[in-house]
């Protein structure tokens, strides 16, 4: 019995920062057209003034998905609140009353050959808006925004 509590509490322990979610400052590329293994998890930038860039780890090598802002299409934004269950449960009960949200951004866009691609990201918490205000600004498209919960959080109001 000792020993098999042992294990639940260590499996828990292990698997807490998996259910926790990315980082607040990261991307993660959820899935989509591109050649990228859903749930890469890397770093997302729209500093370059003609292109969105997101920057992962394949094996030992830097790759990026460049997106040139001309070739957007369209913006979708949306929310999914769910419960802390693995840190609930690894830390406190009273962490099952918390929500995490999680921030979706999907991008629609043309590539080279003018074929139509979609790229759906994870966005850390601390870059939703500037990611969102900088692609609406740069690409000329509005964002379109899942719900009312969505535009709030997104727009900051």
């Amino acid at each position: 019995m000792k020993k098999t509590v042992m294990r639940l509490l260590a499996t828990i322990c292990l698997a807490s920062p998996l259910l926790a979610g990315i980082g607040s400052k990261n991307t993660m590329y959820v899935g989509g057209t591109p050649a990228i293994p859903e749930f890469t998890e890397g770093r997302s930038s729209t500093a370059d003034p003609s292109s969105f860039v997101f920057e992962y780890k394949a094996g030992k090598q830097i790759q990026t998905l460049v997106i040139p802002y001309e070739r957007i299409n369209a913006l979708e934004y949306g929310q999914k609140a769910g419960r802390r269950l693995g840190v609930a449960i690894a830390v406190s009960p009273i962490a099952l009353f918390s929500k995490k949200r999680k921030h979706f951004l999907t991008v629609n866009y043309t590539d080279d050959e003018e074929k139509q691609q979609a790229a759906v990201f994870e966005l850390g918490k601390d870059i939703v808006r500037t990611t969102l205000a900088s692609l609406e600004a740069r690409s000329g498209r509005k964002i379109e925004y899942q719900d009312e919960e969505a535009r709030k959080s997104g727009k900051g109001n």
